[in-house]
């Protein structure tokens, strides 16, 4: 099977827009659009996380594409789901100085890696219209499953906080909305395998088009379906990346596809070639370059610390004063970022010109 390198361009340009967003210069200035909506609501920002699972989907089709259906590497596939827990886990706590009773257990990493362990199961069991059935059915039971509680929908009292305070407990759970409660909670990752199918759908639909012009046409029609059912489903259901809701599900899969036929025309009809190269190299090595670009980040900000003008300061909080003294703070922020970018891009182009490509 044929890699479709618009895949592997959106693959990258999703890595590179993951960076840019994860590591500003200082949280308290950014810029609107790169940053996520407080609660129901969409950014640009909201779309690179499902555009990166979806993208996982997508390798996915060829990961497994020649495994007969019904037979399940087990071994391969819970050893790599612990894997991809286990580093995301070890990601949560470096560098290894917080409490054990306040260690944060889910986190990107472990959604991808539940959602790998369950959407692998649904495709080597299930032919192309059975993961079609099994992603409706997910949607529509966790829908009606979130709504056990009187007000599903609001950050305190939902489902998903509920069951991850009792199996995983409330001091383990992210407390950046001001409460304990966790993005990538257990039973929202249920949903968020759809946008894992979604992507391995978009595969399987790519490689059977006879022509540039039927992929195009194949991914605005799915496109155009997913954003109206999204936006319909949006007031019983609101468009929400926290809870992964069904409508969020897919609003985002409509803009991926919506991307994936931009990339199509400007890369293959248009043979706009040399300006998407460099994406194809970015993400040779995404998981990867995702693991190192936290441990640049926090390294920056816990581990390399020093004293200035008497008072204990961290190299991260420096070089965004330093940027600070010569430009705005949003620009500032925005230039710590986009260093943090290029610096990583330049370790991947190192890594793919020699062909060294790390899987995890």
């Amino acid at each position: 099977m044929k890699r479709e390198l618009s895949l592997d361009i959106f693959r990258g340009l999703t890595l590179a827009a993951m960076i840019l967003v994860n590591t500003p210069g200082s949280w308290s200035h950014v810029y609107a659009p790169l940053l996520h909506a407080s609660w129901h609501g969409l950014t640009p920002t909201d779309l690179i996380f499902p555009f990166f699972l979806f993208i996982v989907g997508a390798a996915m089709f060829h990961s497994m594409g020649r495994i007969p259906k019904g037979q399940i590497p087990w071994v391969k596939i819970i050893k790599r789901t612990l894997l991809m827990f286990i580093i995301g886990f070890a990601l949560n706590i470096y560098p290894f100085t917080g409490d054990p009773e306040n260690w944060r257990v889910m986190g990107v990493l472990q959604r991808i890696a539940l959602c790998y362990f369950v959407g692998a199961l649904i495709i080597l069991t299930l032919n192309t219209r059975g993961i079609w059935l099994a992603s409706a059915g997910i949607l529509i039971g966790y829908w009606l499953l979130m709504q056990i509680n009187a007000d599903p929908w609001s950050l305190e009292h939902n489902l998903v906080r509920q069951l991850d305070m009792a199996i995983i407990g409330t001091n383990h759970l992210y407390q950046g909305f001001g409460l304990a409660f966790d993005p990538e909670g257990l039973l929202s990752c249920l949903p968020a395998t759809v946008t894992l199918l979604a992507g391995y759908l978009t595969s399987s639909m790519l490689s059977g088009c006879s022509n540039n012009q039927a992929k195009i046409k194949n991914l605005l029609t799915w496109a155009a379906i997913a954003l109206l059912a999204g936006l319909l489903w949006h007031p019983l259901q609101p468009i929400n990346k926290a809870l992964w809701t069904g409508s969020y599900v897919l609003v985002t899969a409509a803009f991926a596809w919506l991307t994936l036929a931009l990339i199509v025309y400007c890369h293959d009809i248009r043979q706009w070639q040399k300006g998407f190269h460099w994406a194809q190299v970015y993400g040779s090595n995404p998981l990867f370059i995702y693991v190192l670009s936290w441990l640049y980040a926090a390294t920056l900000g816990q581990v390399i610390l020093f004293e200035v003008d008497g008072k204990t300061t961290s190299a991260y909080q420096w070089t965004f004063e330093f940027f600070s003294g010569f430009m705005s703070q949003k620009n500032a922020s925005l230039l710590f970022a986009l260093i943090a970018v290029g610096l990583l891009y330049l370790l991947s182009a190192w890594l793919y010109k020699r062909k060294i490509f790390i899987k995890l």
